[in-house]
């Protein structure tokens, strides 16, 4: 569920590793791959729920698969919740007990809270399979040993609203691919933190008491998939099974252009499936506009001209669902100069969206009067490098 910028931070840490990056693809959607294959079902019509919990974020998508084709129907998200933000509500949790104790604050010792956060992690992994735990560590803070109990019911309450915090991303995907939650055909586990009884449980209970589908190693698919999927791009891959497959994914947040007031308008709505294109007709610097109409997998709209003579349009994108621009992620300010001087709402610029198979932005523009194109740059973009910059880095590593 990551934006614009996190995929291409993603892809340049590829390429400061070495690796040969083909496509960057999202992780439900390689487990997906995982399951399909690994289940001898990427024949079978099914509708698909990938439930990835990890570490550090959260997934969910929806897809169809049919005939060996797969399609990402939609995909919602946490990119900051997961297993870590289990062990700090633990965490939080023992230093409040600790304090009671010796009357003594941990805060500020990052050796003690490095180890009774190893400690949280530890006991979080045993209440999977167990009902009770105890922490021990040996002179946790100035001299002090720290011994505490700890149950799974307690576990679960103590991170109550984190647990239930992930449903809501399961219900925006049933909403996005308007399919109900009784047409599901699998719900599949991925990420380590779904080996947590609680969140099985409130997962099953959503779907009415539905099986969940386990059939596949948590920690590996995603890899799985992802190595399936290289070798199909290279050519390597060469079974029956891969084939003929095709994977169809889709834009996890809307794509758009700042409008008057700072107001975000959409151009490639959230669940396009992608590569895709699409097309706005810009006159010129964008006080209002007016819907022209959309064609197949185009949607063209028309601006208006601020001032006369302008030969310079600078145009703000923005990623994400929120109305004001500010609300949402910046993606570039675009610049597209120079144009043929004329009145005010006289000029027609034509600019296409082009979403790639990694989810990735790129611009071109024309001014359809005279005919005359231009390629539109980003700058001022958060979190990308330049190939210099990835260049040094690997550089420096190696």
């Amino acid at each position: 569920y990551f934006n614009d910028n996190q995929r291409q931070a993603t892809k340049d840490a590829g390429a400061i590793s070495g690796l040969n990056v083909l496509r960057i693809i999202n992780e439900p959607t390689a487990a997906a791959i995982a399951y399909g294959l690994g289940a001898g079902k990427s024949d079978k019509e099914r509708n698909v729920l990938i439930y990835d919990l990890g570490g550090g974020t959260f997934d969910v998508s929806l897809l169809h698969i049919q005939g060996g084709v797969f399609t990402v129907k939609a995909t919602a998200g946490d990119t900051h919740l997961g297993g870590q933000d289990f062990d700090t509500n633990l965490l939080e949790h023992f230093k409040k007990e600790f304090q009671k104790k010796t009357k003594k604050d941990i805060t500020g010792d990052a050796r003690a809270l490095r180890r009774l956060r190893t400690a949280c992690e530890r006991a979080k992994r045993t209440l999977s399979n167990g009902t009770q735990t105890t922490i021990e560590i040996d002179s946790l803070f100035d001299g002090e040993d720290f011994n505490a109990n700890i149950t799974r019911a307690r576990f679960e309450e103590i991170n109550g609203k984190a647990f239930q915090g992930t449903i809501q991303p399961v219900e925006q995907v049933l909403k996005d691919s308007q399919i109900e939650k009784t047409k599901v055909d699998d719900i599949v586990l991925v990420g380590g933190s779904t080996r947590i009884p609680r969140i099985q449980k409130l997962l099953s209970d959503f779907f009415n008491g539905k099986k969940l589908e386990k059939s596949i190693n948590p920690d590996e698919a995603v890899a799985y998939g992802a190595a399936v999927q290289a070798g199909i791009l290279s050519g390597k891959a060469t079974s029956a099974e891969t084939a003929d497959m095709l994977l169809l994914d889709v834009v996890p947040l809307s794509l758009g252009v700042a409008m008057e007031g700072n107001i975000f308008a959409p151009v490639v709505p959230r669940g396009n499936t992608v590569p895709c294109l699409k097309k706005v007709c810009h006159p010129q610097h964008c006080p209002s506009f007016c819907e022209q109409g959309v064609l197949l997998r185009t949607a063209a709209r028309t601006f208006t001209t601020v001032a006369d003579n302008q030969q310079t349009v600078q145009f703000p994108v923005f990623q994400g669902e929120r109305v004001n621009c500010e609300d949402n992620t910046s993606l570039g300010e675009f610049t597209l100069a120079p144009i043929p001087p004329m009145k005010a709402g006289d000029a027609v610029l034509e600019v296409v969206f082009e979403v790639d198979v990694n989810g990735i932005l790129k611009v071109t523009a024309t001014e359809k009067t005279s005919g005359r194109s231009a390629n539109i740059t980003i700058s001022n973009s958060v979190g990308k490098l330049s190939s210099g910059e990835i260049e040094k880095m690997v550089e420096d590593a190696a």
